[in-house]
């Protein structure tokens, strides 16, 4: 057998595992990668315009399509680049595939330059990350590498290749099979647990579920959907597990915690059983740990040993994949536990209809200026909610949550664990490239779309018609209404005095930019930006006062929500 480079073994591998788009950008140590990808016929790669927009369009790539995001960089700053993408995928549980060049390894620890020790400046933040060391070896470890961030619960996985290795010749074994005898997800909830679990779902009288990114990670939603309508248990979702369960069904409560609706956070209070459903309990969910559901049993579903009983006290753990366990319960429900549904849950599901028409989700219109809410609104309007929807962070995000209703998963692409600025835009760009023909929206503050707006140039170059809806209120929004609500509206650093021109920005890269200033001009906008085949920045100059409600006060239980006060006069007190 014909020996090959190490660079030539690396794409014969990523074709084995069925990569069609790399995101990356090029440097010296790499290039031999890069000189082989200048005229393959099966791998594009895209080059975006920063290592950070890399990471986070691999990362929505990764998590619309379901397969591997990968990112190619090189070595030392472009190394270092990737490494808020990582934590951001590494958060969210979001499967990635990082290759990043590293020097020579007979000058590794010498300060050669553009080195950086990024496997040991990664480990906090990868599922597993690894230096190879010898060409021998880099088949065999791409292989476990796609392997490991595709299992268990997904994550990124990091591969440093010193260009030695790359330019180092061997024999190409393909390796068929991987075991891995450290690392052995469990997939098959115990069957034992899950009928402790029906039994206490055919008990409960005010029982919850609350679904989150895993359902979605997992492809649970029809058996999520099932097992909800068969129980008549209502369902909230985390951040994360918006569109695991259909926003516009009857038994739908909404996101709940920090932001979340107020019957939904009321549901899951007063509750005497939760069945948590690939979610971790994390502190925007649960508020104040010692009073969250103080009355509830809690059955807790996820792949992950180490989620469970970790932030709060759980009565039956269940280790496995959602979806297969799903599908245990569910058929248990059916065949060995009839009770009648309806009866015993109509008490129940009265008095969340009773919170629902207390305090639904609201806002209150001025024909004179734009309220974000009523942006939202309308783009869910005009997209009949068939959309791709990624956001930044921020009072976009909430606002994005909380009105724009998802019934399918993979439709919300958005950094929960980690709340990444800058995010949303790339993370467009590569679920855009995933899907060519759905629309694809980022919801953006004026202040989080600067952080990776360098990659307007990438959906330009590359014909992708982002659109980008700009919620611009001239503040970074949420930090700003915490000063307002808590700090004596001392709106210390949280003026952007100086936002750019977003239409003549998306200009001049080749883009188009449109404005609206008032309600009358939002839905057009929408409308003429949908029948662009370009990429389109929409500037919507809103209510710079506006605030996300509900909100729970940081270390409060989850029903202890504030919400608008009434109007009054805000003069601007910003620090310029």
């Amino acid at each position: 057998m014909a020996k090959m480079k190490g660079a030539e073994i690396l794409i014969e591998c990523l074709k084995r595992e069925g990569v069609k788009h790399i995101f990356g950008y090029p440097g010296g140590v790499i290039l031999d990668i890069f000189d082989l990808l200048y005229d393959d016929p099966d791998i594009k790669l895209i080059l975006t315009r920063h290592e950070q927009g890399a990471t986070h369009a691999a990362d929505g790539y990764a998590r619309v399509s379901g397969k591997p995001g990968v990112v190619l960089v090189t070595s030392g700053p472009g190394a270092t680049n990737t490494v808020t993408g990582i934590a951001n995928a590494y958060m969210d549980s979001v499967p990635l595939v990082v290759f990043t060049g590293q020097v020579p390894t007979f000058l590794i620890g010498n300060d050669a330059f553009q080195e950086a020790d990024i496997v040991g400046i990664t480990r906090p933040c990868t599922k597993y990350n690894i230096l190879v060391k010898d060409v021998k070896d880099l088949a065999k470890q791409v292989r476990e590498a796609f392997y490991i961030a595709t299992t268990g619960r997904p994550g990124p996985v990091l591969i440093d290749l010193p260009k030695d290795v790359t330019q180092g010749k061997t024999e190409f074994i393909w390796p068929e099979k991987i075991h891995i005898r450290s690392y052995n997800p469990t997939y098959e909830g115990n069957v034992y647990m899950i009928k402790k679990a029906a039994q206490e779902i055919a008990k409960a009288k005010k029982p919850v579920i609350i679904a989150g990114g895993g359902c979605i990670i997992s492809n649970a939603h029809e058996y999520l959907k099932e097992l909800a309508e068969f129980t008549q248990i209502p369902v909230a979702n985390t951040l994360m597990g918006l569109g695991s369960f259909p926003g516009t069904h009857e038994l739908s409560l909404g996101m709940l915690g920090m932001h979340g609706t107020y019957y939904a956070n009321m549901a899951v209070q007063n509750s005497d059983l939760i069945v948590a459903i690939g979610m971790r309990f994390d502190d925007r969910v649960t508020g104040k740990t010692d009073a969250f559901a103080p009355n509830a049993k809690i059955i807790h579903i996820d792949i992950d040993p180490t989620s469970i009983r970790k932030n709060v006290r759980v009565d039956i753990p269940i280790v496995g994949d959602v979806s297969r366990v799903l599908q245990v319960l569910n058929k248990i429900l059916k065949e060995e536990v009839k009770p009648q549904w309806k009866e015993i849950r109509q008490a129940w599901l009265k008095q969340i209809n009773q919170w629902k028409k207390e305090r639904p989700l609201t806002y209150e219109f001025d024909e004179a200026v734009i309220k974000p809410q009523y942006v939202i609104e309308k783009i869910y309007e005009v997209t009949k909610g068939d959309a791709i929807i990624t956001t930044e962070v921020g009072q976009n995000q909430m606002w994005a949550a909380q009105f724009y209703k998802f019934d399918k998963p993979r439709r919300l692409v958005t950094s929960g664990g980690l709340g990444t600025m800058g995010y949303g835009f790339p993370a467009a760009i590569g679920a855009q490239l995933a899907f060519p023909d759905m629309t694809v929206i980022d919801i953006a503050g004026d202040g989080s779309i600067q952080m990776n707006i360098q990659e307007l140039a990438t959906a330009v170059i590359y014909n992708l018609p982002v659109k980008v809806a700009i919620i611009n209120n001239s503040y970074l929004g949420m930090v700003r209404q915490w000063q307002e609500i808590f700090y004596g509206e001392r709106y210390s650093h949280t003026y952007l005095s100086t936002a750019p021109d977003f239409v003549k920005v998306a200009e001049s890269y080749g883009a188009v930019g449109l404005r609206a200033t008032k309600p009358s001009e939002v839905e057009p906008v929408i409308k003429e930006a949908l029948s662009i085949r370009k990429p389109v920045f929409m500037d919507f100059v809103v209510d710079w006062k506006e605030k996300v409600y509900p909100m729970v006060p940081p270390g409060a239980p989850i029903d202890q929500m504030i919400f608008e006060e009434k109007k009054k006069e805000r003069k601007l007190k910003a620090v310029k």
